[in-house]
Formats: C-alpha cells, structure tokens, sequence
C-alpha cells in the first residue's frame, strides 16, 4: 500500500504502517499532553499503541486461519481506521470463509478474557461507552476496547468480518454470487447508516463508512465477474500484440516505449521469452529520476509477476490479477513463452463490450422462421 512503511515480518508475513497512523497517535498524544499534560499524553500514546497491538493481534487471527487453508497474506497495514490483511484470495467454500472471518474477532474476546483473568478486571458493558473518557484504569479500557472491537466487527457491513460471516452463510444456501449481492447490499445499507452517525459523533465512522461502501461495491463487482468469465477463454480478453523489455535492455529503452506506444505497463522477458518481471510507467519514472537513463529495466522491475496458461479460463487470470494487486497477468504457452498480457484495463473493455453484446442479443432476438 502507497504511504506505508514496513515494521518487520512476523510469523512470515510483512506487517506495515501508514503513515497516517502516526498523525493519530500523535493526535492522540498533543490532545492528551494539553488536557493533562506530559504524563496523560504518554499514557495516552501507550495506550493507542496497546489498542492497534490488539487490532494487529486481530488480523493475524485472520491470517493463520486462512493459512490453515493454504492461503498466503502478503502484508497486514495498519491504519487509522484499522488493519487490513492482504489476504491473497478468500476461499469458495463457504465454511472456510467464515471461519476466516470469525477467527479475528475471537481473537479480541480471548485477549479480553486473558486480561480479565490476569488482572482481575471487573467488566460491565456500560463501560464501553467510556472507553475515551479516562474513567478507568488502563487495563480496564483495554479490555473494553476489545469487547468492542468484537461487536463493532461482526455488524454484517461486507466486507467487514461480519459481512463475511453473513455472505458464509448466505452462500451455503444461495451460493456464492447472490449471497455476495445480499450481503453488499446490507453492507451498503449499514455503511449509510455509520456516515449518518459519524456526522453527529465520530468523523472517523464516516471514514470506515466510506471505505464499507466502496469495499462492498468492489467486492460484488469482482465477484460478480469471477463468475461470468468462468467459461470464458482466455485469449477472447488477451492483448495479443504488445511491446516486451530484453532483460539486458536499459530505462532509456523504456522510455522509448512508453512514449511509441499506449502501453503503461511493459512485460521484461529474456531469450527464450520467459517473463522476467514487469516495468510499469511509475517504475520508469522513478528510475529516471533516482538512478537515470542507463540503469538496466532488469534493477528496477516489479518481479514474480504472475502468468497463466493460454488455454486456462479467464476467471482463473482475474482471481491472480485480484489476490497480489498485480499490474498484468501473463499469458504463455505451453513452453511458458509469453503470448499475451492481461492487465484490469483492458479486462474492464472486455467486460463493456460482452454486456453490450448481451444486451443487444436480448433486445434483438433472431427472427423466427415460418414454416
């Protein structure tokens, strides 16, 4: 994610920081340190700190169940509005989604009860709505937060965790396209209603609720598209003639292509035309600019780009283009030499011209023969 930082690797995923959790926490700190002074703004920063320790504590409840299942997260982010897993895919089997889902919530009942055990900490659920309010001890607020955390985070808001759930559930009856389009829709539907409130309260229930909204729509489109290229070729969306960077060719060549052809994104392949990696139009620019003209495309390329059988079908390139946020899929041969690139641009062309096709079908049906 652009504007984030890494804090290191734990448990073999990477988890990074937006810079715009710092300006919280420091937020946090200023506001507390003018109220209090120096001792309520550390314990105020502390105890920030100890709340996304917690929300990190979540999202990898998240990622060791969906490695139970074989699924790799590429990096947790922090945010000011949470954490987010990079999960590669979310499973088809509805079962497995929704232990997924449930798995970081629990996460955040079982530090709470930890807590409680450990220092003997006397929950009542009024105490929720003081969690800011500085009335109770550290421990005690922490706690409250989890047990918040919990509720907040089951809400059936898809893609929240609980929209998850509820779209798992759905799914097991409905399948898994109309259980998506329900639980979008409700998700939607409960993300008007967070924005209404965080305008009277909260400017940051405005925040996740734009980010529910838009999620939600996302989710269900890319879902939705899954499903209609399931039987689709992959060569009916495939750019077939495009330009390729040599391994050993430099960013002065890359410039020459970029500026020859509407491309933005240039696949790097070697001899036997194995894709190597990819250079898009921002890498280009960044070299320009860091390293110059001469640095070799090979230094400064995107690497283990994924690539695809020509003869697989379409959804199984758009479920790679999804699960790494990848700039081209590549399509090869059967020798594994590059044939066609897939990029989501030329993806949502395809998408265009096949439901205009299939409404004009609809609006023009062939005239019936008389016998």
């Amino acid at each position: 994610m652009a504007w984030s930082f890494s804090l290191g690797r734990i448990a073999g995923t990477d988890v990074r920081v937006h810079v715009t959790f710092l300006l919280l926490v420091a937020w946090y700190g200023i506001a507390a340190g003018l109220r209090g002074g120096q001792g309520e703004a550390i314990e105020a920063v502390l105890f920030i700190l100890a709340v996304f320790a917690c929300v990190l504590a979540h999202e990898f409840g998240h990622v060791l169940a969906a490695r139970r299942y074989g699924i790799d997260t590429r990096d947790i982010t922090l945010l000011p509005i949470g954490g987010v897993a990079n999960i590669q895919r979310m499973p088809d089997r509805p079962g497995q989604e929704f232990v997924i889902a449930i798995a970081g919530p629990l996460v955040n009942v079982a530090i709470a009860l930890v807590l409680i055990g450990l220092f003997r900490v006397t929950f009542t659920p009024d105490r929720i709505a003081d969690i800011e309010q500085g009335r109770f001890d550290f421990v005690t607020r922490l706690v409250s937060v989890n047990i918040a955390l919990f509720l907040f985070n089951l809400l059936p808001a898809f893609p929240m965790d609980g929209g998850r759930i509820l779209r798992a559930l759905l799914a097991m009856r409905l399948g898994r396209v109309q259980a998506t389009r329900i639980a979008a829709i409700v998700g939607q539907t409960i993300a008007f209603g967070l924005a209404l409130i965080g305008l009277l309260y909260s400017p940051l229930l405005v925040l996740i609720a734009i980010f529910v909204f838009i999620a939600a729509s996302g989710e269900r489109q890319i879902v939705e598209m899954g499903e209609a290229t399931r039987d689709v070729p992959m060569l009916d969306a495939t750019i077939t003639a495009f330009e390729t960077l040599d391994t050993r060719a430099t960013v002065a060549e890359a410039v020459r292509a970029l500026l020859a052809t509407p491309q933005t994104e240039f696949p790097v392949v070697d001899g036997s035309g194995h894709l190597r990696g990819v250079l898009t139009r921002d890498g280009i620019i960044r070299a320009l600019s860091a390293t110059g003209p001469e640095t070799p495309v090979i230094d400064v390329m995107e690497r283990d780009v994924p690539v695809v059988n020509r003869r697989a079908p379409l959804s199984q390139a758009i479920e790679k283009l999804q699960s790494g946020n990848f700039k081209l899929v590549g399509v090869v041969d059967d020798n594994g030499r590059v044939v066609g690139i897939l990029t989501m641009e030329n993806l949502a062309e395809f998408m265009l011209v096949r439901r205009a096709t299939e409404s004009h079908a609809r609006d023009n049906p062939p005239p019936r023969r008389v016998a």
